[in-house]
């Protein structure tokens, strides 16, 4: 991982779109700081596509959907979206942004009610097999998923955390270890795929094709696949505390963690526009 300053003017007017995480990649002990949230604003107002995707929850995002100047959330890892339409902005000085948001789903409504009835078994299972583990608070916002709190509000040791992910895939499910969560799904979406299908949803246009117009910016170990796929991607800099857990690891680090580091990526990018 190499800081910011390697990151080539060429590399960074290229940028077109930005994917990043939310958790401790955007907010900072659970909320969004201004800085970061004023970094938001300063890339759609440069033109640029603001997408956040994240393991939480479609309840969870929703006001944040409506209320963050973004294209759209992707939610639950890759499962579905939530794509605003354009109405006021409630943050004085910032561009407009959704009031109503349009809920898009990658698995058909028969198919996610029959996932729903698994998962909730699969749950069950977790909580009496792993002795100390918790649903994460945000559950009764999910529809696609489940996930163990294992960070946010209850703690878990590291061969806890292994234990559910390999209970989770014992049952046939993908399994990914989050800052906060453990979350395990059925299907075969995750954050890449979701990247590329929300990409041809709103833009008509092929991912893969345009990767060096794109940067991800993100903070563990369930960011990996996304370092490795993007050829501008960058870790905040509390990705450190998940170095050893890396197989694929960001190329770029930020010197500030979660929200200050991912507004340090956007004057990273926008500098090099100014010109």
């Amino acid at each position: 991982m190499r800081s910011l300053a390697h990151w080539s003017t060429a590399d960074r007017r290229q940028i077109r779109g930005v994917f990043t995480d939310i958790d401790d990649t955007l907010t900072t002990e659970g909320a969004i700081t201004p800085d970061a949230l004023q970094a938001l604003a300063d890339l759609k107002a440069a033109g640029l596509h603001v997408i956040p995707i994240t393991g939480r929850p479609v309840g969870w995002s929703t006001p944040f959907a409506t209320a963050w100047p973004v294209n759209a959330i992707v939610a639950e890892n890759g499962a579905m979206a939530l794509v605003p339409q354009l109405g006021e902005s409630p943050h004085s000085g910032l561009p407009p942004v959704g009031v109503d948001s349009n809920k898009l789903y990658q698995q058909d409504a028969i198919t996610r009610a029959a996932n729903f009835v698994r998962l909730q078994q699969v749950a069950q299972r977790v909580l009496r097999e792993v002795p100390g583990t918790t649903l994460a608070q945000d559950s009764p916002g999910r529809e696609t998923d489940i996930a163990i709190d294992h960070s946010e509000f209850a703690h878990l040791a590291p061969e806890q955390i292994a234990q559910v992910q390999r209970l989770m895939q014992s049952e046939g499910m993908h399994a990914t270890v989050s800052s906060i969560h453990i979350n395990g799904w059925y299907g075969n979406h995750d954050k890449l795929a979701g990247a590329r299908w929300i990409v041809r949803q709103l833009l008509g246009r092929t991912l893969d094709a345009e990767l060096t117009h794109w940067v991800y910016v993100g903070d563990s170990t369930n960011d990996q696949l996304m370092f490795q796929h993007f050829p501008h991607s960058v870790g905040v800099a509390n990705i450190r505390r998940f170095e050893a857990e890396l197989t694929h690891r960001p190329r770029y680090i930020t010197k500030s963690e979660r929200g200050a580091g991912f507004a340090e990526v956007v004057r990273a990018l926008l500098s090099v526009r100014a010109r």
